[in-house]
């Protein structure tokens, strides 16, 4: 069992700080916990470290599953679907579905697994606590606490690279709120300014707040434009989310944006996904997402030490109509998730060298990745040289120069067989090549 903390399910109806605001049409603060991926998608919540537990006779169980019929049906996205989930939860236990489980952390999966069977939503899940947490799963947090304990993942901010090319790359393995993760955004988006193409890493993302999607969403774009929408049960209110009028420093409305995605990718990683997907303004590489468009609170019985995260609301594109629940999205370029940065990095230097218009602009290109695969050889990182060097040798075969690098590197891996084929090959394309000449000379000699 995984011993796991809770990430937090509701937030305060607090602003922003001015600095990291986000241009929320009719507000944002009441969906701030939308998307809570990592807890949809992880284990229920059993401790490690807690003596084993069981159910305290046929009354209990009666009593959590009252407890969860009265709490979907009260708050559930789809009121009818939450009567049908009630029904069936009533039907096993007169069945005596439950009769033998005497574990409660079985219990819980069982209650879960018969509640998806209805509703097919994985934002929706039982859990069990063998003990009192600390905190209530559904009590406020402390700001500077959470901010502490985000600040240790960097925000959910892995990676940002300039890559050969002047290709961004950005690995984003979550969406923390932009109250807690603005400057970090920020700072970062600001280093990938004067890239010409980004690359955003969702593959490894589980979801996570509205606020930092729209922060980030909003440096690809002129004007504000409306990213997407939640419909609220209670109240029948729909709440709209816009990108920002403004940001902090140079947005990236020319790059190309290619994003990369996985069967992990889910929920608010998905929202993004389809925002840009929708609007035409990236390309989707890799796997069908996880398929979870609904933001989720949390509700802790404390009597009974169950709980259940229920989807309260639903999310609506302005374009589509709709959202990826149950069906996740599908990408433009399908490929397994392992292949999908290589896919990405080669279709958007692809695209650059499309968009050159002089013979300077493709000759700084290809000397760019050149140098980029230089690199790669000083740090002993032979196999992702060759790759590069490769990858030159495709973009630019009419250029004497990448196959002399492409030879070097695979001299470097002792290669000597694809050396001499690639020295002999930029010999052919330029007989004056005094370098290809000499380790061609050095490597036949060697062959003897």
């Amino acid at each position: 069992m995984k011993n796991l903390s809770f990430p937090v399910f509701k937030i305060s109806h607090r602003r922003l700080s001015q600095r990291f605001s986000t241009r929320l049409r009719h507000g944002t603060a009441v969906l701030a916990a939308v998307l809570l991926l990592v807890w949809a998608m992880g284990t229920t919540f059993i401790y490690a470290a807690a003596p084993a537990q069981t159910m305290d006779t046929q009354k209990q169980t009666q009593q959590v599953i009252n407890r969860i019929i009265d709490t979907i049906n009260e708050n559930y996205v789809f009121a009818d679907v939450a009567k049908k989930m009630g029904e069936h939860l009533l039907n096993q236990l007169k069945k005596g579905a439950y009769k033998k489980i005497t574990n409660p952390g079985e219990f819980a999966r069982v209650l879960t697994k018969d509640l998806r069977d209805i509703c097919h939503d994985l934002h929706l899940r039982v859990s069990y606590f063998p003990e009192p947490p600390r905190q209530r799963p559904d009590a406020p947090r402390d700001p500077e606490e959470t901010r502490r304990r985000l600040s240790y993942s960097n925000f959910g901010f892995e990676t940002v690279q300039r890559l050969a090319g002047n290709v961004g790359y950005l690995k984003l393995n979550s969406f923390m709120g932009a109250e807690y993760g603005g400057a970090t955004a920020v700072a970062a988006m600001n280093f990938l300014a004067n890239c010409d193409a980004l690359i955003v890493d969702l593959r490894q993302n589980g979801g996570g707040q509205p606020s930092m999607i729209q922060l980030i969403n909003s440096y690809f774009f002129d004007e504000p434009v409306h990213l997407n929408s939640f419909y609220i049960r209670k109240g029948d209110k729909t709440r709209q989310f816009w990108t920002q009028a403004h940001v902090q420093g140079k947005r990236m409305t020319q790059a190309d944006i290619y994003v990369l995605t996985s069967k992990r990718t889910f929920s608010g990683a998905e929202e993004f996904t389809y925002n840009l997907k929708n609007m035409k303004r990236g390309t989707i590489i890799g796997e069908t997402t996880g398929g979870g468009a609904h933001p989720v609170n949390f509700h802790y019985f404390e009597d009974l030490q169950f709980g259940i995260g229920v989807p309260f609301g639903r999310a609506i594109n302005p374009i589509s109509g709709t959202n990826w629940e149950g069906t996740g999205i599908k990408p433009d370029i399908e490929v397994p998730q392992e292949e999908a940065f290589d896919t990405a990095y080669k279709l958007a230097v692809k695209n650059l060298l499309a968009k050159t218009t002089t013979p300077e602009e493709k000759r700084r290109l290809e000397r760019d990745i050149n140098i980029g695969g230089y690199r790669l050889l000083g740090r002993k990182k032979v196999k992702e040289a060759i790759k590069l060097f490769k990858m030159n040798v495709e973009l630019f075969p009419e250029s004497f120069n990448v196959y002399d690098s492409l030879a070097e590197a695979y001299m470097t891996d002792n290669n000597k067989e694809l050396a001499i084929k690639y020295y002999k090959k930029s010999l052919e394309l330029n007989p004056k090549n005094e370098n290809a000449k000499k380790f061609l000379k050095e490597l036949e000699a060697k062959e003897k």
